[in-house]
């Protein structure tokens, strides 16, 4: 019965090794001498012109929900396509009407301007 859970355990203590060992490499084999610029804030290779907490225009939060919606599309497809066979008319008439509804949303957003940027 556990020899069924030995390679659930042997990913995970693996995972956990690839994960903690180059952390473990670079906390005792890297030299620590910290300097002003290293501890200085960095932002896209200059110091920050503006407040941390400015406000953001609501089309970057809508294009990036759109981002992630069109990119969770995408993870659908594919374990899709690969059981289109066994899953026959009915799985293929599904995703159609799934991929419809997407478009239809998808001209929304564009009629509507949301990806239009200034």
């Amino acid at each position: 019965m556990l020899e069924n859970y030995f390679p659930v355990l042997l990913f995970i203590f693996v995972g956990l090794a690839v994960g903690v060992a180059p952390l473990l490499l670079g906390r005792f084999a890297a030299p620590h001498r910290p300097d002003e610029a290293k501890l200085s804030p960095y932002e896209c290779g200059f110091e920050a012109f503006e407040d941390a907490r400015m406000k953001f225009d609501v089309r970057y939060y809508l294009v990036a929900i759109l981002f992630i919606l069109f990119d969770l599309e995408i993870a659908f497809l594919f374990p899709w396509a690969v059981v289109l066979k066994e899953i026959g008319l009915f799985g293929f008439l599904s995703m159609m009407v799934f991929l419809a509804i997407l478009v239809v949303g998808f001209i929304y957003e564009w009629m509507k301007g949301a990806l239009e940027w200034e």
